[in-house]
């Protein structure tokens, strides 16, 4: 309705603008890097394509996308053929995609993956590296915006899931230049005062645009750099960030890792219960056979199965004991012959014996050793004559050599 002659309403110049667009621009073609790519129920996609300069939105109905030959994602440059329509109740501009295809990595997305390859280089991705985590922490250190979508459904999984779980929410912002020095001071604080047994450091979903603080290279080196295991929940499950790579653990969203920490009570009153079970299964079992086999046995059998043991180690103590008799009996019957067979040599050799045949020992007086001979002799030596009863002393007469 025109107002004036020149003036006009909204849905007048709204309408002027659509004529004028859609007239002039029914087949065009358009370079630009697609951001905040999404898919309705519908199976329309709808995203934003844009350059260093400027953005325009772009949708693709349902039985146009089904004909791409790759899945649209954030940071990809690509070409879009179609036409620009007008959007009277928003007053938007965008441009209707009939068909579009891949023009090469944009620039954000090649950025991105030139950093992902340097880090990687370096090991901090290295799947050797990332630690398990604890099954019941009984604290969580929690790095987000304390105002957004994050922290609140966090809030709710463990309320919900197991409340015994103790919460240190550490405030920073999620995205924009200040973001990237605050999620690094936020897990230096948590490691040096060690706030909880695991962190959890993400946002809610966004654009490869949004997202970018959780990509930047002090944020990710200060992940894998953590003492406490880190479990990375940045976005929702398509989205991604290099802190995912350096994180131990991965999680789809925010919920997924409250989740991931907060093992359910109902879940382990359940494995107790199973193992209480189990175990009082396994003892009744187990007092079961013992008592089936003790009642198997009465006094005399279990007498007779003593015996049966017991019986060949007596015989054999009977046997050592009756050989170790007759061996020393033997060595006392060899030892007497031998002591016999010594006094008879001992009584042929002695002195006495000779002299009781009729020899005599003749000794000089003067000396009192024994004559063997002649030899050194005088005439009138005294000398003495020992006989085996009795001695004399006689003096030497003659002398004949």
């Amino acid at each position: 309705m025109k107002i004036a002659q020149d003036s006009y309403s909204v849905s007048e110049i709204t309408g002027l603008i659509r004529e004028s667009l859609e007239g002039r621009f029914q087949s065009i073609t358009i370079v630009g890097e697609i951001s905040n790519c999404k898919s309705a129920n519908s199976g329309h996609l709808y995203f934003n394509l844009k350059d260093p300069g400027a953005m325009i939105q772009a949708v693709m109905f349902r039985f146009k996308s089904r004909s791409l030959g790759f899945e649209p994602r954030d940071g990809m440059k690509v070409k879009a053929f179609g036409s620009i329509t007008v959007y009277p109740p928003r007053g938007n501009y965008q441009i209707l995609v009939e068909s579009m295809r891949q023009a090469g990595l944009g620039d954000i997305l090649a950025e991105l993956e030139e950093r992902k390859r340097l880090l990687a280089s370096e090991g901090l991705f290295d799947q050797e590296r990332k630690r398990p985590l604890p099954r019941l922490p009984s604290r969580v250190a929690v790095i987000t915006s304390p105002g957004g979508a994050a922290i609140r459904d966090i809030l709710s999984i463990l309320k919900r899931r197991n409340c015994g779980v103790d919460i240190v929410i550490l405030p920073a912002a999620v995205q924009g230049a200040a973001a990237p020095a605050e999620l690094v001071s936020r897990i230096e604080e948590a490691n040096h005062f060690a706030l909880g047994d695991v962190i959890i450091i993400g946002r809610g979903g966004g654009s490869l645009e949004d997202l970018l603080a959780f990509s930047d290279e002090a944020v990710v080196r200060a992940v894998a750099g953590s003492c406490i295991p880190v479990i990375s929940a940045v976005g929702h499950e398509t989205d991604w960030s290099l802190c995912d790579f350096a994180a131990d653990l991965r999680a789809p969203t925010p919920s997924a890792a409250a989740e991931l920490v907060s093992e359910s009570r109902a879940v382990i009153a359940r494995e107790i219960g199973q193992l209480a079970a189990g175990l009082e299964a396994s003892m009744r079992s187990r007092l079961d056979a013992t008592r089936s086999l003790v009642m198997r046995f009465d006094p005399g059998a279990v007498e007779a199965y003593f015996m049966r043991l017991v019986s060949p180690l007596a015989r054999r103590e009977a046997e050592s004991r009756d050989c170790l008799s007759r061996s020393m009996a033997e060595i006392l019957a060899s030892s007497a012959r031998r002591l016999d067979r010594a006094r008879r040599d001992l009584e042929l050799s002695s002195p006495q014996a000779v002299m009781e045949r009729g020899f005599a020992i003749v000794r000089r007086m003067k000396t009192g050793r024994a004559l063997r001979s002649v030899e050194g002799l005088a005439l009138g030596e005294a000398l003495q004559v020992r006989f085996a009863e009795g001695e004399l002393d006689a003096s030497i007469q003659e002398i004949h050599r």
